[in-house]
């Protein structure tokens, strides 16, 4: 199992593909916010017979101060178990990019590799057609990628130029309000979120959790922010470690991605690995 401090070029333009910036140093120190209840091992939160309401929410986090910001929080799933790769792609959409990479998914599709898709609301509006192939194939399992592709912050914290959502409210409505229209699309709520730029304060992953979801954090930067070359993906991605949780883009068709992973799957299937959806 792959280790979370081994994350591969975190820092190297992880949201170049939304957005440039420089990671900001973690927050200052204030008393650690009350829990709720965890996770399942089953990735989704406890059952109970309705979802606390969004004002029960917000009265629980209200005047909760964090104490850490970045991509590797408790709570933040980077790994999966059994050696195995979980291939994770995020959409953007808005200004940082509504395109769609078909040749990438065709590459997925082709060599039968299962992965996790996390899709913007914005993303979403501007696709119907590609939204709706992807939501009708099992091969993929859709994930939510926020409404405005903030980082989800109860304190306006931002990352790569992006301002994250202001308070506790303001991160809600961020999950919400696009886990309600992909719920509406597809029947059933999603199970994971990432936020725009994977940053996340530890207040802000708990309500995640209380919405129902798991925060997906990622162990090796697939693409940097759809910025590497086709050559400098498929090294990365081939060199993953088992068990890596690994981000990309694929609102990007002009980027190296889509080659990179062409070059670097049938690689990894030779050498034997095994991928795995998130919730697999």
């Amino acid at each position: 199992m792959v280790g979370r401090r081994t994350v591969l070029a975190a820092a190297l333009g992880l949201a170049a593909g939304c957005a440039r910036a420089r990671p900001e140093p973690a927050a200052p120190e204030a008393a650690e916010p009350s829990p709720p209840p965890s996770p399942s091992a089953s990735g989704t939160a406890p059952a109970t017979s309705a979802p606390p309401s969004r004002e029960a929410v917000l009265a629980r986090y209200a005047g909760q101060r964090p104490t850490r910001w970045g991509t590797d929080l408790p709570g933040v799933v980077a790994e999966v178990p059994d050696g195995a790769l979980a291939l994770t792609f995020d959409a953007c959409g808005g200004s940082g990019g509504n395109g769609y990479d078909a040749a990438l998914i065709d590459t997925l599709r082709r060599h039968r590799v299962p992965a996790t898709l996390f899709l913007n609301a914005r993303w979403i509006d501007a696709n119907p057609g590609p939204f709706g192939e992807l939501a009708a194939d099992p091969l993929f399992e859709l994930g939510n990628h926020g409404t405005a592709h903030r980082p989800l912050s109860v304190t306006a914290r931002s990352a790569y130029g992006i301002t994250g959502t202001a308070d506790a409210a303001a991160a809600y409505q961020e999950v919400a309000d696009n886990a309600a229209k992909l719920a509406g699309l597809l029947g059933k709520p999603p199970r994971w979120f990432r936020s725009g730029t994977a940053h996340y304060d530890e207040v802000a992953v708990r309500i995640v959790g209380e919405l129902g979801e798991r925060v997906a954090g990622f162990a090796v930067n697939g693409d940097a922010g759809a910025t590497f070359t086709a050559d400098q993906v498929a090294r990365t991605v081939a060199a993953a470690p088992p068990g890596s949780v690994v981000i990309s883009h694929f609102n990007h068709p002009d980027a190296g991605t889509g080659p990179g992973y062409a070059q670097a799957l049938p690689r990894l299937l030779d050498a034997g690995r095994r991928f795995v959806r998130l919730s697999d």
